[in-house]
């Protein structure tokens, strides 16, 4: 049996995109906000603005903590970057700590360390985000920051070099010269999916990380990096009607830009099911990785497919570690879950996998361990889950829950709030989840397993060592 550290390959997995790790309506501004009304307990506080220039405002009070949480987050991901050059949204998201009108190169990383707060930014599938945690005595200055680096960026050839320098040697760290690398999180979306879109090298191909030029980087920050394309959400220590001045004052003249029009990025249902082998020779051990496409946004389907991923990959009582780790002995751990590991079962905006891993020894086959998982998921298909199961499983999904909404630094929550303004304009629906939770019943269960989990909705990659698959072959 393969020893391997969960947390840590998880950390590895999800670290490629981070590029800093440091120490129902909205109301157009100077109006009343739709979502402002004393939440009962248990509700998050939620103020919903729009300023005229487009940018969406959510501000959720919390006097707990004498903190602050901002964040800004940008409605362009790796999803629909341009097409030739793969890996620019993730180029780009480095780009914004180059420096802007007022703050040098690294000042902003430099104001926020002095301030005692800690910063990061991400790129994923359908946004870019930036956060800090500040002290909340400093809310007004770090909203000035981030509006000075969304009014411009000090976009130099020597800072966009720089950056891709920075990030072709992350490619070559976390992909090409790490065991495992990009496996599954890169491949499976590649084969799984077939609009470009969504199946693209998202990290990026060293050359077209290395084609783009200044004149690629001023019209993408133009295009996308604009108040109307984006959310801004403070969190914590504040006054909603000073933190909306400031917010006026600060944001409110950077001029919209015009309309951006949306590719289609949506997927055909799968009928048949993907299959490949890949060869890694770092790898000391075979691993084999597997994905079904989720229900749509929006759908009963889509909650009910939550509760499935607790059901069957998430746990120790899940039924996949129960089998697969306990009974059967193949690995330590089965790791997985909807849009991992790169985000959540909320924080996208398009086609979405839901997938899993497992690295095992070389005494057991791909087939046994998928044979098995069919098992698995036949009585999921056939039987209904029994209530003290379902029980446990929103049970955890309330504590998963829970654990975002009342985390001290404020990010799980800022991040919900934000992609839901971003994609439903609808940050109020934080207020929803637990009721989403609770709908869910064991003959929809059994039919979104029906559905969604059927072999030919499957896409799998068998992984091999290098070494091993050379002994084969011989």
């Amino acid at each position: 049996m393969i020893k391997h550290g969960r947390l840590m390959r998880a950390a590895l997995l999800a670290a490629p995109l981070l590029a800093f790790a440091i120490a129902p309506g909205a109301a157009m501004a100077g109006e009343p906000a739709v979502q402002s009304a004393t939440p009962s307990a248990g509700q998050v506080p939620v103020e919903y603005h729009k300023l005229a220039n487009g940018l969406k405002v959510v501000i959720s009070p919390d006097h707990s903590v004498p903190t602050t949480t901002i964040g800004v987050y940008y409605g362009i991901g790796f999803r629909i970057e341009p097409r030739n050059r793969t890996g620019f949204a993730h180029l780009f998201e480095h780009m914004m700590f180059q420096g802007s009108q007022n703050l040098g190169k690294a000042e902003f990383i430099g104001l926020v360390n002095k301030n005692g707060g800690v910063l990061n930014g991400s790129t994923r599938f359908d946004f870019t985000n930036y956060f800090e945690v500040v002290p909340s005595n400093t809310t007004e200055t770090f909203l000035w920051a981030e509006a000075d680096r969304m009014k411009g960026l000090d976009i130099t050839q020597a800072n966009l070099a720089n950056q891709q320098a920075v990030v072709k040697n992350e490619v070559k760290v976390n992909v090409l010269n790490q065991p495992y690398g990009g496996f599954p999180w890169l491949d499976l979306p590649q084969l799984a999916n077939t609009n470009w879109y969504n199946a693209h090298n998202f990290y990026g191909d060293l050359k077209e990380i290395d084609a783009a030029t200044l004149e690629d980087v001023q019209a993408f920050f133009k295009q996308y990096y604009a108040p109307n394309n984006a959310v801004l959400v403070i969190a914590g220590d504040v006054d909603p009607a000073e933190v909306m001045g400031w917010v006026n004052t600060y944001f409110g003249a950077i001029p919209a830009a015009p309309k951006i029009e949306r590719p289609d990025v949506s997927e055909p249902r799968q009928t048949e099911e993907k299959r490949k082998e890949k060869i890694d020779p770092l790898a000391p051990q075979p691993a084999v990785a597997w994905a079904y496409h989720v229900p749509p946004k929006g759908t009963p389907e889509l909650a009910a497919f939550r509760l499935i991923d607790l059901l069957l990959i998430q746990g120790k009582d899940s039924r996949f570690s129960q089998v697969l780790v306990n009974r059967k002995g193949y690995s330590d751990s089965v790791d997985g879950g909807i849009n991992w590991p790169l985000g959540d079962a909320y924080d996208y905006n398009g086609p979405m996998l839901w997938s899993g891993m497992m690295i095992h020894g070389p005494d057991v086959s791909d087939d046994q361990i998928i044979t098995d998982i069919d098992g698995i998921v036949k009585d999921l298909q056939t039987n209904l889950v029994s209530p003290a199961e379902l029980t446990r499983a929103k049970t955890k999904a309330r504590s998963a829950l829970y654990d975002t909404l009342g985390n001290g630094n404020r990010v799980g929550l800022v991040n919900l709030l934000a992609c839901f303004a971003l994609f439903d304009d609808d940050p109020g629906r934080i207020n929803m989840l637990e009721k989403e939770i609770d709908q869910v019943t064991p003959e929809l269960i059994r039919k979104t397993a029906r559905e969604y989990l059927r072999p030919t909705n499957r896409t799998i990659i068998d992984l091999k060592p290098g070494n091993a698959a050379a002994e084969t072959a011989k």
